[in-house]
């Protein structure tokens, strides 16, 4: 897990009201980090399109960020609970159709109150993590994960939502294309009710008709392990078939990476539940 960050490095980017490089994913990003699960570009643009419109920063260079005060309000309490909400900045109940077209504004406002329960009130990058989730997805700190999402752009962003997959057991889900159960576990108990899962079904529907980017091991830079972050001894790997249905169509069989058999145990002790209206 990334350790503390250097806080200076986080008030800088503060100061510069979170605007960064915006470095995009490469062609050969989405095979190589999907490759860690199983999966080929398909499912991981299908994931990013319903979460982020397929991009991790908007046009003014800062990570894609979606400020939820109902959030806010159960990361705070007490007076800066009510300072907050006499702001309009938190209340007890997500309210549908109550967000600005930006958020930052919210945000900065947010932070005077409490920086971190903001960070962790807000949803970023590609896969829009929700900040309360920084250590589901290998951050110690959510200024962690913000400075790193900034610093990283958007192959950071990826591994990150790929790591939060693992530590929660959906890349099962993701691989058979089983888009109520991978919803359900991303989005919350209340992901029917907004469509998510059609939603990634039709994504899903419309890249598998899009040719994929030829790639295989050893092209560009090595794959990562998205466990690697997480504990500094992850479990033996163990031999398994090919997965079925998430095949990268340029022919490389995504097996071994972060997809062990073994691994069912381990999940059991890292589960993070995933909270987002």
């Amino acid at each position: 897990m990334t350790s503390s960050i250097d806080a200076g490095a986080f008030a800088r980017l503060r100061a510069a009201n979170f605007v960064s490089a915006a470095t995009r994913l490469t062609d050969y990003d989405l095979p190589r980090i999907g490759h860690t699960i199983g999966v080929g570009e398909d499912e991981i643009h299908a994931v990013m399109e319903v979460e982020a419109s397929g991009g991790g920063f908007d046009r003014l260079k800062r990570p894609k960020m979606l400020f939820e005060p109902h959030v806010f309000w159960r990361n705070l309490s007490g007076a800066a609970r009510t300072r907050a909400a006499s702001l309009g900045l938190a209340y007890a109940a997500w309210k549908p159709g109550a967000y600005p077209t930006d958020s930052y504004p919210r945000l900065m406002q947010a932070m005077v109150i409490n920086e971190t329960a903001a960070l962790k009130a807000a949803s970023w990058g590609l896969g829009q993590i929700l900040g309360e989730n920084h250590k589901a997805a290998g951050y110690a700190t959510p200024q962690a994960m913000v400075l790193a999402f900034c610093n990283g752009g958007e192959a950071e962003h990826l591994t990150a939502l790929v790591r939060f997959i693992v530590t929660n057991g959906l890349y099962d889900e993701l691989r058979r294309h089983d888009w109520a159960g991978f919803a359900r576990g991303y989005n919350g108990a209340s992901y029917a009710k907004h469509g998510y899962h059609t939603k990634l079904a039709a994504a899903f529907a419309k890249w598998s008709k899009i040719k994929d980017t030829p790639w295989s091991l050893g092209m560009g830079e090595p794959v990562l392990d998205p466990l690697a972050p997480m504990t500094a001894a992850p479990p033996s790997p163990a031999p398994q078939p090919a997965p079925t249905g998430g095949l990268l169509r340029s022919g490389v069989q995504a097996t071994g990476g972060a997809v062990r058999s073994g691994l069912a145990g381990f999940y059991d002790l890292i589960h993070t539940a995933f909270r987002k209206a």
